[in-house]
């Protein structure tokens, strides 16, 4: 019997569509802990998920048998559901269509967490954008900005 091992880390990325800023912190760490329900569904590992108004981060270990865009379009589907259904951000359109996903070494990975964990305080000085672009060049990842 053969066993497949993997120690993968993603720090992923995606924005609520047109990064409306509607994801407000009364409720965001229920949405946090539904989609850490959908993790634990798909029997992925989440480290840290943390985020502010517009955006979401997350780090994951997903299991080899999930490719990222269905894992992505997993979490977004069953957010956008539990979002609409119970009412959390009544300005929530949905999601961009897009997402980054980025691979963290084993040593960055507490780095990472801690990034994730202090979003707020980060987002006082940078934009979504701004950072979103950091995020792409620091991964040498070509882009047209027309389409962020």
């Amino acid at each position: 019997m053969a066993n497949t091992f993997t120690q993968i880390y993603y720090h992923v990325v995606f924005s609520t569509k047109e990064r409306r800023r509607v994801l407000f912190s009364e409720r965001r760490e229920d949405l946090y802990s539904y989609i850490w329900g959908i993790h634990r569904n798909l029997g992925c590992r989440l480290h840290r998920i943390g985020g502010v108004e517009d955006h979401i981060h997350i780090l994951v270990s997903i299991p080899t048998t999930l490719s990222m865009a269905d894992y992505v379009k997993e979490v977004k589907t069953g957010a956008t559901k539990w979002i609409k259904t119970e009412n959390v951000f009544p300005d929530f359109t949905g999601w961009q269509d897009g997402y980054g996903a980025f691979s963290v070494s084993r040593d960055q990975k507490d780095e990472v967490a801690e990034y994730i964990k202090n979003q707020a305080e980060h987002h006082k000085k940078v934009s979504f954008l701004d950072e979103y672009k950091r995020l792409l060049r620091e991964a040498g990842i070509p882009f047209d900005e027309k389409y962020l």
